[in-house]
C-alpha cells in the first residue's frame, strides 16, 4: 500500500539548523514564526482565529531511516522508538502544539515553535481541551525528567 500526502503549507521559523533547536515546544528557546498555508487551502482557515492553539502535523523532511531503539535527548539509555518523540521514524511525521497569535490571510502566526524552517506542513487541527483531557496519565521512562525539556537543545543525532 502506498500512501501519499500533499503539503498544505510550509513552516517559517528562525531555526535553520537542527542544532540548538528546542526539542519540544516548551523549550526555553521555542520561537514565534508562521505557518504559510498554500492558496488552495486558505479557505479552510475560516473560523480558526477563535481557537487559541492548534496541533501542527508536519513531515520531518531532513531525516531519513529509523531504528527500533534510540537514545533520546532526555536520557542516556536507549528506549524503544515508539516510547520516544525522536524524529527518525518509519513514517517521519511530527506533531507540535502551537499557540495561535493571529490568522492573517493565508498565514497563521504562532508561538511555541520547535520546527525547522522550511518544513512541509501536512495538516492543522484545533486543540480542544475538553476533547483531550485524559485521566491517570503515566509518562513511563520520562517520569521525573519532564522539567529537563525546557533547557535541553537538539543536536545532530537525528540528522542525515
Amino acid at each position: 500500500m502506498k500512501i501519499t500526502f500533499e503539503p498544505i503549507g510550509i513552516v517559517h521559523s528562525p531555526f535553520t539548523d537542527l542544532a540548538d533547536m528546542p526539542i519540544q515546544p516548551t523549550g526555553e528557546n521555542a520561537a514565534q514564526g508562521a505557518l504559510e498555508i498554500f492558496p488552495a487551502f486558505c479557505g479552510a482557515l475560516t473560523d480558526l482565529e477563535g481557537f487559541s492553539h492548534i496541533y501542527a502535523i508536519y513531515f520531518f523532511h531532513k531525516v531519513s531511516g529509523w531504528q527500533s531503539q534510540v537514545l533520546p535527548f532526555l536520557d542516556d539509555q536507549p528506549h524503544g522508538l515508539f516510547a520516544t518523540r525522536a524524529p527518525r521514524r518509519p513514517n517521519p511525521i511530527g506533531l507540535s502544539l502551537l499557540e495561535i497569535l493571529a490568522v492573517d490571510g493565508c498565514q497563521i502566526k504562532v508561538a511555541g515553535l520547535d520546527i525547522l524552517d522550511g518544513t512541509p506542513l501536512l495538516d492543522i487541527k484545533p486543540y480542544i481541551p475538553s476533547f483531550e483531557n485524559p485521566e491517570n496519565v503515566r509518562i513511563g521512562w520520562l517520569s521525573g525528567r519532564g522539567n529537563q525539556v525546557k533547557t535541553k537543545k537538539s543536536d545532530q543525532r537525528f540528522k542525515d
